[in-house]
């Protein structure tokens, strides 16, 4: 038997096995703030607001007067995951056996949140900041509907045991970043932060008895509450402090470059498997192992970027590349001595962001048109080649995306308010923030 304790999983030997995850987690590691949306991510050069607390604190040296920065988002999941198909041979017709290859559908979920929250104090040749930021805010539910497979010696193709899962993600930072001048177009930042996570994930797995399968086994699986062969659950709400550094420098006024660390946190796991209503009725000897404890940690990120203004200060046009190390939330896992995530594997990510805005500066109030695009490389949950195929039809990587945004600003004097929209397949975003200054 086999269980991945960070994805809540288990496998019941030859015949039947069941694993219960998000194939994916969607974490936020692009800049906060909607002028950043705007400009598709691409802001490590420019960090010339509050947000810059976050995403390059060496921006906060920009800044020249007191300010108070908020913002809120709107994000719409679409998360595709495996529900069902054939593993091996080929189908019976009978039911849900109808598929060749692997059935897919959709999870669907809305959420909303205040963001970025933040208050930035500027002296001579340095400045302080606080802040609040949601680094992930995410919701999955998924259910799988007849996994088939050929096996040697038997006159009808097993049905894998279906399950149902649930998962909540919530990473807020609460930190404190200053920003220091060491030359005239140079200047070095960084900050601490105390990282407070939460991550719920379910999973419940029902076995092949009458009350669950009414029109048969090949029938749809109706998840009778008696017909639970297990659950299995993984709980995270643990804290811990991480650190983040970055460089600005303007060697001319139309050139900026910019650069940044982001430390990953490590948190508390722990996961838990119980026995349901069904287990005893499953011949099988078959021992649930009970509960670990351990931890794990999330990504640690760095990247690097440009900015170019022209003469008349109108045209903005930004890129940035980030690295993001999704491999150490694998790698990193810590659940002795029931954990085995050696077919799992995360792979880094190297994002490329693109944007640009371009100010009617003889307005007033100013305003600003942004549009950006960047690409985010897959970093969902895959089961190396040579693993269990049941494995590898559940965790099968995904596809590449590629993020489209545009934004609108509108500047006062003491007063900005910013709208962006970032669009793609897996999820939309939208952003309102707002900055009084004093």
């Amino acid at each position: 038997m086999k269980r991945l304790i960070c994805i809540g999983s288990l496998a019941l030997a030859r015949l039947v096995s069941a694993q219960g995850a998000p194939p994916s987690l969607e974490f936020s590691f692009s800049n906060p703030g909607a002028r950043s949306l705007g400009f598709g991510g691409a802001f490590v050069a420019l960090a010339d607001d509050a947000t810059a607390s976050f995403a390059n604190p060496a921006g906060l040296i920009q800044l020249t007067r007191p300010e108070v920065s908020a913002e809120g988002r709107l994000w719409r999941f679409s998360n595709p995951f495996t529900v069902g198909g054939r593993l091996s041979g080929a189908p019976t017709g009978i039911g849900l056996d109808q598929t060749s290859g692997l059935r897919t559908d959709n999870a669907s979920a809305a959420l909303s949140g205040l963001s970025f929250l933040s208050f930035v104090y500027p002296g001579d040749n340095w400045s302080i900041a606080l802040y609040r930021h949601q680094t992930a805010n995410f919701e999955s539910r998924s259910e799988t509907q007849g996994f088939f497979a050929d096996e040697p010696g038997l006159p009808l193709p097993p049905r894998f045991i279906d399950v149902r899962t649930e998962t909540d993600l919530e990473v807020v930072s609460y930190g404190f970043a200053g920003a220091f001048r060491l030359a005239d177009n140079f200047s070095l930042g960084g900050g601490v932060s105390l990282m407070r996570g939460r991550w719920n994930n379910d999973a419940e797995l029902n076995a092949s008895v009458p009350e669950t399968f009414p029109e048969g086994r090949f029938g749809i699986n109706l998840y009778a509450p008696e017909a639970q062969f297990a659950t299995s659950r993984t709980r995270m709400d643990s804290s811990d402090w991480t650190f983040n550094g970055g460089f600005l420098w303007t060697p001319e006024t139309r050139w900026s470059f910019g650069g940044f660390f982001r430390l990953g946190p490590t948190f508390a796991l722990s996961g838990e498997d119980q026995a349901g209503p069904a287990f005893d009725r499953i011949p099988s000897d078959l021992v649930l192992p009970r509960g670990a404890e351990g931890s794990i940690g999330l990504p640690n990120v760095f990247g690097l970027g440009a900015a170019f203004k022209s003469e008349s200060g109108a045209l903005t046009v930004s890129f940035e590349w980030d690295y993001v190390e999704y491999s150490r939330i694998v790698e990193t896992l810590d659940l002795e001595p029931v954990a085995d995530d050696d077919d799992v594997e995360l792979r880094d990510a190297n994002e490329l962001h693109i944007g640009l805005e371009y100010a009617f500066i003889t307005r007033s109030p100013l305003v600003a048109l942004r549009l950006g695009a960047w690409l985010d490389p897959d970093h969902r949950f895959r089961c190396i080649e040579d693993s269990d195929p049941f494995c590898q039809a559940i965790f099968r990587g995904g596809d590449d995306e590629l993020h489209f945004a545009i934004g609108l600003g509108v500047a006062f004097a003491r007063f900005q308010l910013d709208v962006g929209l970032d669009l793609s397949e897996p999820v939309d975003t939208l952003s309102v923030s707002a900055i009084f200054s004093f």
